[in-house]
């Protein structure tokens, strides 16, 4: 049975933030949203100090405590290890976020027209369609409006929608047409890697094996399906020293 998992390499990673842009250029994500975060934490004491880089996108853990404590099953776990959320379902009580220990939920205060009025694009202009042949919001991208997975549900997330929790999905729009999550097709020096754990073919399993490795708030005991290989959980001295472009915006 196919499970997806990630596997982040630590001692690739740049911090260049490449992931958290394609994220929210594919995802459309409100400004000041990053559902993939890349930490920057400083290490030890001046002078003797390191900086190190962490990415972090959902966990898609195996025991979700967000899916537990949904009281209407808009967040649920599919069989290939996805956790997502059912828009249409979703009352916004916003029980996830707080029972998420990865701080990893976002709630949608705007539905995506007034959220992308802000750009004041006409898309509607004539004059603007003749140049770039058609063009239509993001929001609108066909991919993202189609029902998702054997149980045929719609996704937040893929579809954005007033009023609900939202967060990384590991690009099931992508991944249900055999393409990589945007993060993992545009990191530079190949630090992500996403697929089939349970494939023994699956170049994930080539990539994580014989490698030190660990996952994040494994004493939880959430089961995250995001390895880390390289290093070794974040110290819990680790100071963050800088915060992504929170006026990046899709």
């Amino acid at each position: 049975m196919t499970r997806y998992a990630m596997a982040i390499d630590l001692n690739r990673c740049q911090g260049c933030r490449a992931c958290v842009e394609a994220c929210k250029i594919e995802n459309n994500t409100p400004s000041s949203v990053f559902w993939m975060y890349v930490f920057r934490l400083e290490n030890g004491v001046y002078p003797n100090t390191d900086i190190s880089f962490l990415p972090r996108p959902c966990q898609h853990c195996a025991d979700a405590p967000c899916v537990k404590v949904c009281p209407v099953g808009a967040r649920y776990k599919r069989e290939d290890g996805l956790v997502l959320t059912d828009f249409e379902r979703c009352i916004g009580c916003r029980y996830c976020e707080v029972a998420c220990p990865y701080g990893v939920n976002f709630f949608n205060w705007r539905p995506p027209e007034d959220a992308f009025a802000d750009y004041q694009i006409p898309y509607d202009d004539p004059d603007l369609q003749a140049v770039t042949g058609g063009l239509i919001p993001p929001y609108q991208n066909p991919d993202h409006q189609k029902m998702h997975g054997e149980e045929q549900r719609l996704t937040s997330g893929s579809a954005h929608s007033a009023g609900v929790m939202e967060k990384c999905t590991f690009c099931v729009h992508r991944v249900e047409q055999g393409m990589q999550p945007a993060c993992v097709d545009v990191c530079p020096v190949g630090a992500l890697q996403f697929g089939d754990i349970e494939n023994e073919k699956d170049p994930i399993n080539d990539f994580i094996q014989n490698r030190t490795r660990f996952k994040l708030l494994e004493e939880l005991g959430t089961d995250p399906s995001v390895i880390y290989l390289g290093g070794a959980p974040p110290d819990h001295e680790a100071r963050e020293i800088e915060r992504p472009m929170t006026g990046v915006s899709a």
